[in-house]
This record gives structure tokens, sequence and C-alpha cells, in this order.
């Protein structure tokens, strides 16, 4: 998995609110599309027009906004269903980082399985983001920094963010789950030793 440590990148600004999984990869794309080709219908009833062409009031479809590592998007963000692939599709826009009032909390979760990083901050501070992205989009750049725990703005003082502690740790040195058990290999192994003295009989096949 991809560490975090820091971007700096032009933010692509989605406030609309309750963005759920289904509108960010459609059930009928993730079932048949491959794992790397997801992001060509990330966001497809938002981003592409029923006749298929895009959508230029999108944001991500704006030309200061296509190369956003970024995304500033409304409150309850990834709500709705279990979905893995929603994930997927947003890091396959190259989107490393998202800034929320809130998020649906499995696609929160699901975040820092595939080393995007998901940031928590108060709707009012949010909307001011939002509106510095908009207002010149190809020069506000902002710094998100996993080191620090801060956010710096283009314009303002920078603003401090939470992560749980296991997670941060997680972005930063790139371990999923089972990366993250495997720098415990030692104490495993130590304890199937111990337990197969205890209870051979579990170990036998």
């Amino acid at each position: 998995m991809q560490k975090f440590t820091r971007i700096t990148s032009v933010a692509a600004p989605l406030m609309q609110a309750n963005i759920d999984t289904d509108t960010i990869i459609p059930m009928s794309r993730y079932v048949t599309a491959e794992i790397d080709t997801l992001h060509q219908f990330a966001f497809e009833p938002l981003r592409f027009n029923a006749d298929g062409s895009e959508n230029p009031n999108f944001a991500l479809n704006q030309r200061a906004f296509r190369g956003a590592h970024i995304l500033i998007v409304g409150p309850n963000f990834g709500c709705g269903s279990s979905r893995e692939t929603a994930v997927w599709a947003i890091a396959g826009l190259g989107i490393r980082c998202i800034i929320a009032p809130s998020f649906g909390s499995i696609f929160y979760a699901n975040c820092f399985q595939s080393g995007l990083l998901p940031v928590v901050l108060p709707l009012v501070t949010v909307e001011a983001f939002a509106v510095l992205a908009e207002t010149e989009p190809e020069r506000a750049e902002f710094t998100v920094n996993l080191e620090t725990c801060q956010v710096v703005p283009p314009k303002g003082a920078s603003v401090s963010f939470q992560v749980e502690p296991f997670r941060r740790v997680a972005l930063l040195e790139g371990l999923d789950d089972i990366g993250l058990t495997m720098k415990h290999d030692e104490e495993i192994a130590d304890f199937q030793r111990q337990d197969r003295q205890q209870r051979p009989w579990i170990y036998l096949r």
C-alpha cells in the first residue's frame, strides 16, 4: 500500500451532502469492471450526462481540477452500502485525501486500507476551504500533512485534525491490516508455539 506523509495539491470541491457509495461507483459498474478500470466510472451519475458526455459543472471535469489529489466534500460522504470498490474508484482518479465534515463509517474505515486519508473537520471549516478552492482554483493549493496532522490552506492559518493513532501509523508506513498484523509475526509465532503445547489437538490434521 502506498505511504501517506504529506501532499500539496489543488483541491476539487464537491459539497453535495450524502453522496453515497452507489453514486461513487454504481453497482452495475463494479460487478463487471476490472479493478484498475473502476476510476473510469467514479461518480458516473454526477460526472457524466445521459449521453455519456462530461458534465462541465462537475469539478473533476474542469481543467483546474483534473490533476487534483484532494477532494473537499459535503457531509456524510460515502454513506450507504459497504463497498470497498468506492474507495478504489476514487483512488484510481489519483485522489489521496478527502476532507469532509463527516463520512459513512464503513467508507471511512475502508479509506485506510487503500492508502487514502479521510480528514474530518467542522462543517464551517470545510465550507471555507471549498470557497478558497473555487475562488482561484489553479493557485489554491492545500497541503495535508499526516506527520503533523495539519491542513495548510492557501490562505489563513493551518487547521489541525485527528486520526486514530494506529491508523495514522499504518498510513505513514504504508501498511494495511495484514501489514500491521505481520509487524507482530514474532509474537504470533510465540503464541502458536505455546498454544501447540497446551492444545495439541487443535493442530491435528
